[in-house]
């Protein structure tokens, strides 16, 4: 009825094979570096700090994501451990990427001597440009789509060309391209973050806290489109609660995708998100009120082991002493010339 699905192979050297979804995955990450690294000059932050970052947190992101992903569907590893290594398959989670880049992040700027909520809030814009493009390794595996629809909503409502409609045509019905949707919500993020950097109100890692905040609000709404959410029994309160706020969604004439009820009944990802959201809010507000986040993110970044060599003596550091206006210390006249009084 329609081509082929697309081959998650791109070509294969000898017997190896190299897929899309890794390409994508490292070529989101450039991308995000690129952003990041356009942003660090105006700080004076050389990019050799940002590539050094990246090339220490994509593998931390993916361990992270892995280990997030195995960790809540033990049952179908167990039996096949080995199948924990095989992440061309799929099977990460993007808070779990999260977790892992930022504790291999913490320990790197405290290495280098940054402050770790300037620098977080240089990077928020590169991790959603990272998501928005990832995004589409999971259309390449046909992945992390949505439940069943109509092809005229797709065709006819959405207008989508036909590579997207024909890929999401997956067993015997087409089905939502919730990775589109994540896809645009992230871009969409990218251009708010970009505004609210220059805004005059902003403090140190609100930026990035804004970006936990956006991302989860659209991770909230679009996970139940899902049909591979992961999930746990929760209680009816929590399951009453998560679905009222949802209900906007019904309103619009979106319909759950399915959930295993062997998972549970309450969407993991889904509730994450509404944690997060409410925990990036109240972070913010503790920050204020208790002076933590003083700095605005306009204001000059300074690396604490670059400042401790500059006000080395000449000669042991790698910066010259300079005497400053008003000092007591002498300067040597240079020969020939009368002091000055």
């Amino acid at each position: 009825m329609f081509p082929l699905a697309l081959d998650p192979i791109v070509f294969t050297i000898g017997s190896l094979p190299v897929h899309w979804y890794g390409l994508i995955l490292g070529f989101g990450a450039l991308a995000g570096l690129f952003l990041v690294i356009r942003e660090g000059k105006r700080f004076g932050i050389p990019q050799e700090f940002f590539m050094d970052m990246l090339l220490l947190g994509f593998p931390s992101a993916i361990i992270g994501a892995r280990i997030y992903y195995v960790a809540f569907t033990w049952s179908d590893y167990k039996d096949n451990p080995m199948d924990v290594f095989k992440i061309w398959n799929g099977g990460i989670a993007i808070y779990g990427a999260l977790i892992g880049a930022i504790i291999c992040a913490f320990f790197y700027f405290r290495y280098k001597g940054y402050p770790f909520w300037r620098v977080v809030d240089i990077c928020a814009p590169g991790l959603l440009a990272g998501q928005a493009i990832g995004r589409w390794g999971n259309f390449i595996n046909q992945e992390a789509y949505g439940g069943p629809v109509e092809e005229s909503f797709l065709r006819d409502k959405l207008n989508l060309p036909d590579f997207i409609v024909n890929q999401m045509y997956i067993g015997d019905a087409f089905h939502h391209p919730t990775f589109l949707y994540e896809s645009l919500w992230s871009l969409l993020g990218i251009a708010v973050l970009m505004v609210l950097r220059r805004q005059k109100f902003m403090r140190a890692g609100e930026l990035f806290l804004s970006y936990f905040i956006w991302y989860s609000i659209g991770r909230f709404f679009i996970e139940p489109l899902r049909t591979d959410s992961l999930a746990f029994d929760g209680s009816t309160g929590v399951e009453a609660l998560i679905n009222g706020l949802w209900a906007p969604m019904r309103w619009l004439g979106f319909e759950q995708g399915y959930l295993d009820p062997s998972y549970g009944n309450v969407r993991i990802s889904q509730l994450l998100s509404l944690l997060i959201i409410v925990a990036a809010i109240a972070l913010i507000i503790i920050r204020r009120v208790s002076g933590q986040s003083r700095a605005h993110y306009s204001d000059p970044i300074i690396s604490s082991k670059a400042a401790a060599t500059d006000s080395l003596p000449e000669g042991k550091g790698t910066a010259p002493h300079i005497n400053p206006q008003g000092s007591n210390n002498k300067v040597e006249q240079p020969a020939g010339e009368d002091k000055k009084e």
